[in-house]
């Protein structure tokens, strides 16, 4: 199996995204109730979207933003292809996957500086507090839509990318896909 099958997501790419998927779940589940794991569990989302702008610049092949970044275009011509059903596999992350990880790290550094602003600076700012919760908001539309498309792609590419990012590793790439 493993002569199958290549590397792409580094152990601190995993560990990463699964620390991140349970500190937002810890933060969204205590928000109003209990604000002390609340802001542990905002911090600690604050230190992990850190780490994953450094690892980003300078992390292993798949996890460098200049592996995955596409101009708007090519996005868009993906996402096209996706409703058409003919997009590629990628090895790495395909140009509407990078494009979520830009669009759920903006969000979260977004959603973890007005929850700081709000705990330490700004307490009572309605401004705020509405940005933080509106943040909040998208953010949990843009989780749905990053599952959405991790199960349409491991559907579409016969391949479990939930398994992938626990083991790290992906089908071996043949002449169609884009590595």
């Amino acid at each position: 199996m493993m002569n199958d099958t290549v590397k792409v997501w580094d152990p601190l790419v995993r560990v990463f995204h699964w620390a991140l998927v349970v500190c937002f779940a810890v933060a969204w589940i205590s928000a109003d109730e209990w604000q002390d794991i609340h802001e542990v569990a905002g911090y600690a989302v604050a230190a992990l979207v850190a780490f994953r702008v450094v690892w980003g610049l300078f992390g292993s092949r798949y996890a460098r933003f200049s592996q995955f970044a596409r101009r708007p275009h090519v996005v868009a011509g993906y996402l096209s292809d996706i409703l058409k059903g003919r997009e590629v596999r990628y090895l790495g992350h395909n140009p509407a996957g990078g494009a979520m990880v830009f669009a759920l790290l903006f969000s979260l550094a977004g959603l973890t500086l007005t929850g700081w602003l709000y705990t330490d600076w700004l307490w009572g700012e309605e401004w705020v507090e509405e940005t933080h919760e509106l943040l909040s908001n998208i953010l949990l539309v843009l989780v749905g839509l990053h599952v959405a498309g991790v199960i349409l792609a491991s559907l579409r590419h016969r391949e479990n990318l939930v398994k992938s990012m626990i083991n790290g590793r992906k089908r071996i790439p043949d002449d169609t896909d884009v590595d």
